[in-house]
């Protein structure tokens, strides 16, 4: 009797990277695994210092490998990453969470076995990193958020310091960094005590009378608040004088990345963000992409000098806006189970770029443009939370389409959007009637 014979299939995996190398990081040595029949010791451990890495580099050449993967560790594998790259290797960083370890004992050993087997397979996808050019501009950048970040405690250390002196300026003016705050404050540290005469330093536009800013600044002077308060001060100085010196750095590293040389379009006229550059950022940027993506509302110089430092101008590294929104973490998720929508939630993403972006969505609340009109209809037919972040990822598709066909943004404001609205309710009313056999008639209104 003869055997029915089964039918086969053919595995869909296969080795696409037979030169493949995994490396697992840590902050005093790397474990490197090559392929077994490279070498006879296949897995090595390398201490941190450079000549360590360079011989790491070395052994990989020497072992015919060409792509290395290794996880994205803190910031120890910047300079193994840096240095490999420089020697001609791929290298592809890959999100720990992806390349968790089968069930069993954990070690580094196994980690950069495991790394380097999901490699030869194919089966690890490398970490978006833009040009090295723009990676410098993305450090500075950086650099220069962290120092308005302690710049802004300074401000929180010098409230403190009034309020425990039971001077109530805060109470009267809205801001004690702005320039009436700081002349009253280093009159203060430099002995002034008189609260008229401290009064008459107010600005104009202080809606507080002197009378009121006098009476708030009455308080008990003690010396260990004062130092605090002098203190303070000197440190939000020096913060300033290292924020202008960063900024003459991301300035030079920008003209740097120049591709044209004209001025952009004069654009709608607004305000200066408090914490922008010096410089004139604007100009800047759009010598550096081409566009000019303020032109966006929503979008000032500080947003798009954020996004731009963190991708560059150049979106080849996505294939289509949809791959731009997903990386960004600004696109619905899609968890399906047996064919039903479980949930569409994003995806949780710590990206600077898309913070910025969920930011300037949430400034259009009392925009009069379509984009606008869009984030108020949104949040008419969701939460606030999820209505900022629909706006982000059309925010996000614009400054797409910009830099990928370098063209610019022209707002149809918001009657054109709502317009467009009414027109897309009435086809799909007319739809539903035609369906159950109905029409719709308009109304008279003339009668």
């Amino acid at each position: 009797m003869a055997q029915r014979k089964r039918p086969t299939t053919q595995s869909a995996i296969s080795l696409t990277h037979p030169n493949a190398a995994g490396i697992d990081i840590g902050s005093a040595a790397h474990f490197v695994a090559v392929p077994p029949d490279r070498d006879n010791q296949p897995v090595r451990e390398f201490a941190s210092f450079t000549t360590d890495l360079h011989r790491l580099a070395d052994w990989l050449d020497a072992c015919g490998v060409d792509t290395v993967a290794m996880e994205s560790t803190g910031v120890y594998w910047i300079p193994l990453y840096e240095l490999l790259e420089s020697r001609g290797f791929t290298v592809l960083l890959v999100n720990a969470r992806h390349v968790k370890n089968v069930s069993g004992r954990k070690s580094d050993v196994l980690d950069c076995q495991w790394l380097q087997q999901l490699m030869s397979f194919g089966l690890l996808q490398g970490a978006f990193r833009p040009a090295d050019q723009v990676c410098v501009l993305r450090s500075l950048c950086r650099q220069r958020t962290m120092l308005l970040r302690s710049q802004g405690r300074f401000v929180q250390h010098m409230q403190k310091a009034l309020t425990q002196m039971n001077i109530q300026l805060a109470n009267v003016i809205s801001d004690v960094a702005g320039e009436t705050g700081q002349k009253i404050l280093r009159a203060i540290v430099d002995g002034e005590r008189d609260g008229h005469a401290l009064a008459k330093l107010r600005n104009a536009r202080i809606h507080a009378s002197e009378d009121e800013i006098a009476k708030s600044l009455q308080g008990n002077w003690r010396v260990e608040h004062l130092f605090a308060l002098k203190q303070a001060l000197d440190a939000f100085d020096f913060c300033g004088t290292q924020l202008a010196e960063c900024d003459t750095q991301i300035q030079a590293q920008l003209q740097a990345l120049h591709v044209r040389e004209d001025a952009p379009a004069k654009g709608k006229k607004r305000g200066r963000a408090r914490n922008a550059p010096k410089f004139d950022l604007r100009t800047q940027l759009f010598q550096m992409c081409g566009v000019d993506l303020t032109r966006i509302d929503g979008i000032d110089v500080t947003t798009a000098l954020v996004v731009v430092s963190e991708v560059g101008a150049d979106m080849g590294k996505f294939p289509s806006d949809k791959h731009f929104a997903s990386w960004l973490g600004l696109c619905p998720g899609t968890k399906i189970t047996g064919g039903k929508v479980m949930s569409g939630k994003t995806k949780r993403c710590a990206n600077r770029a898309a913070q910025a972006l969920r930011l300037a969505a949430a400034a259009l609340r009392s925009s009069q443009s379509a984009l606008g009109a869009y984030y108020r209809r949104m949040c008419a037919r969701m939460d606030k939370p999820k209505a900022v972040t629909a706006a982000a990822h059309k925010l996000a598709r614009l400054i797409y389409a910009m830099l990928t066909h370098g063209q610019e943004y022209t707002d149809r404001g918001q009657d054109y959007f709502e317009e467009r609205y009414r027109q897309r309710v009435l086809h799909n009313l007319t739809q539903k009637a035609k369906t159950m056999g109905m029409q719709l008639v308009p109304s008279d209104n003339t009668a």
